[in-house]
């Protein structure tokens, strides 16, 4: 009698749960997915992320890189705002041509949406919903869910972010392995009220920016910030109130479109705010629980390609699973020896992206834009070879090599 495939639950529909959702059922494995977001809100949700080597070839393996590219942010120009009302302009295309062959920036909403579809057919996916209680058992896993009937599994995937619930209820307390890196990040829905098409305005001052770029075909924009804070600012990450407020005490004061962005922020119901932390563990699995992409080792939000490397995760850990078969112990052992160089270079990458982003001072602020548009200016190996002077999320993505899938 053939035996039956094992059933794993992955907790959290963003990018890595449906891409380790979409391999672990080409393999064979029985998946369920469930996501404490609705539908809706998740299609929308976030800023743009970028898709860099390794993870472009994951996505065309899914076959899901034609309408990646197709819901791609089409951003051409990033420009500098400058108090005389001219801008300093960036060509996006030469500036990501010194740092990577293969990129594509997306809406994380829109990723999210691409990967549904091509999962959804073959996973179950249970929405608004969240896992309450996992409970080893010798043969399995029990679950309890908010809402959802309890369940047992053979094996449980964490795939839910920075604030992973898999990961508090299995391995403890996030403060045990949030790294701050100094930094906070927020982003808001907003109208395409300065008419922007292909183009990303930015404003910076010491120590915090903001910008504002249109979502291609919708008629919205996003609004986004990101500021430094030497130490962490107490606040619970449900309080939206208080976030707006922070918000508001760090950019009360400053001019260009700023704010109309805090206006936009205090009416707005689509909107972000973390913390720019990395997660820092000696081991993303333990039994028969395992980590995948921000929830195992976020290499810290907008600053350290975690998108990308997600998805590589979730396509390694999928792999070995498969490859080890029914000796699931094997599987997660391979799948951490596999990405731990990986997980350690990404966690170089954030510090160094923030000091690049962020400028400290005012004579940074005013040399940064002039010093990336020398740079565009460059041949792109020129280009390379200076990229390669600071770590980048596409060279440590560089560290890890993926076989094409067979059949």
């Amino acid at each position: 009698m053939p035996r039956q495939p094992l059933r794993i639950l992955i907790s959290g529909a963003s990018i890595a749960g449906p891409t380790t959702a979409y391999w672990l059922g080409r393999h064979g494995f029985a998946v369920t997915v469930v996501e404490r977001m609705p539908l809706a809100r998740l299609r929308t949700s976030g800023h743009a992320v970028d898709l860099f080597g390794p993870a472009m070839d994951v996505a065309e393996w899914m076959g899901v890189l034609p309408a990646v590219i197709e819901a791609r942010t089409r951003t051409e120009v990033v420009s500098f705002q400058r108090h005389d009302g001219r801008g300093v302009d960036i060509e996006m295309r030469r500036l990501v041509a010194g740092i990577s062959g293969r990129h594509v920036e997306v809406m994380r909403g829109e990723l999210a949406a691409i990967l549904y579809a091509a999962t959804c057919r073959d996973a179950q996916y249970v929405f608004e919903d969240s896992i309450r209680t996992i409970t080893p058992e010798p043969d399995g896993v029990a679950v309890t869910f908010e809402r959802a009937a309890a369940d047992r599994f053979d094996l449980v995937i964490g795939a839910d972010g920075l604030h992973s619930t898999v990961r508090r209820l299995v391995f403890g307390p996030e403060g045990r392995f949030r790294r701050f890196l100094g930094g906070y990040l927020a982003g808001v829905v907003l109208p395409n009220y300065l008419g922007l098409d292909g183009r990303m305005a930015v404003w910076n001052a010491p120590g915090r920016l903001a910008a504002i770029y249109p979502v291609h075909g919708t008629g919205t924009a996003r609004g986004g910030f990101l500021f430094r804070r030497g130490a962490e600012i107490p606040f619970d990450h449900r309080d939206v109130d208080g976030q707006k407020h922070v918000l508001h005490q760090v950019y009360g004061g400053d001019g260009w479109q700023v704010p109309r962005l805090l206006a936009e922020v205090d009416a707005a119901e689509d909107f972000y705010f973390d913390s720019i932390s990395q997660i820092v563990m000696d081991s993303w699995t333990k039994g028969r629980v395992a980590l995948v992409g921000d929830a195992g080792y976020s290499p810290g939000p907008a600053v350290g390609g975690g998108t990308s490397i997600a998805m590589v995760g979730a396509y390694v850990l999928a792999q070995e699973l498969a490859q080890a078969s029914q000796d699931y112990q094997a599987g997660l052992r391979a799948y951490e020896d596999r990405m731990s160089e990986l997980a350690a270079k990404a966690r170089s990458v954030g510090p160094s992206t923030m000091a690049t982003l962020i400028p400290r001072t005012a004579i940074q602020a005013r040399l940064t834009p002039q010093l990336l548009r020398l740079i565009t200016r460059m041949p792109p190996r020129l280009q390379r070879r200076l990229s390669q002077l600071q770590a980048t999320p596409a060279q440590a993505l560089d560290s890890i090599q993926l076989t094409r899938p067979t059949g």
